[in-house]
């Protein structure tokens, strides 16, 4: 798994990375609130480890800014221990509270159990937004019951966003789905695709309200349900 992990504390955080590293998983980490958001946005990891006291942003605030756009698992990692702490925190969106100091084979046998019921709960081959379905599998798109025509390039651009939905793609992650490399003039191209997306698939394409744009930094597909 790609996992976040996101506490101000340096030596517990290389000492998640060794642990998490040695299971075989990719690590992601953010010493400040803004930054861990800012990450769980651009880089869609797995799962994240939240820690609740951190600079700039505290992990409420973090757990309620992922959820907004994400359903990936959240496991709060903290040393405050009481209960309504664990309440705040469940309420704000985590999945699970694990308290400091921990059990090495609790803290992984928990991230198991969310990684399990995440990956049972993974997008369908159809996926829906609004009047429109997206058949993954059959590289079929339709709108309110009609086929919408796409170009090969549309849909790859409209597969991704379908794929990583809820989550920000970031222009260099397009271009190498789209032309295989990242060293790409923006020249327009992405703007003209996700205009053709929105012609195509929006019921007001002016003022979209799923194919979002991150201003400078990508696009992100919401209201999927």
């Amino acid at each position: 798994m790609r996992i976040l992990v996101a506490d101000d504390d340096p030596q517990l955080v290389r000492a998640l990375t060794l642990l998490l590293q040695g299971q075989g998983d990719e690590v992601i980490t953010a010493a400040d609130g803004e930054e861990a958001l800012r990450l769980a946005g651009r880089e869609g990891p797995d799962a994240c480890l939240i820690d609740l006291g951190m600079p700039l942003l505290d992990g409420i605030e973090v757990i309620q800014g992922i959820r907004r756009g994400s359903a990936v698992p959240i496991l709060v990692v903290s040393g405050r221990t009481a209960d309504d702490e664990k309440v705040r925190a469940l309420d704000a969106g985590a999945d699970d509270y694990v308290t400091k100091p921990f059990s090495v084979p609790e803290l992984l046998a928990r991230l198991r159990a969310l990684a399990r019921r995440a990956g049972g709960t993974e997008a369908p081959d159809v996926v829906h937004f609004g009047e429109v379905a997206v058949d993954l599998a059959a590289h079929v798109v339709t709108r309110a019951g009609a086929a919408v025509k796409l170009t090969p390039t549309e849909w790859r651009f409209l597969a991704l966003l379908v794929r990583r939905a809820g989550n920000l793609v970031t222009r260099d992650e397009l271009f190498r789905e789209l032309w295989g490399t990242d060293d790409v003039q923006d020249t327009g191209y992405l703007r003209l695709y996700i205009s053709q997306l929105r012609r195509k698939l929006e019921a007001d394409p002016a003022r979209p309200e799923h194919l979002l744009t991150e201003q400078g930094m990508g696009y992100r597909l919401v209201g999927v349900g």
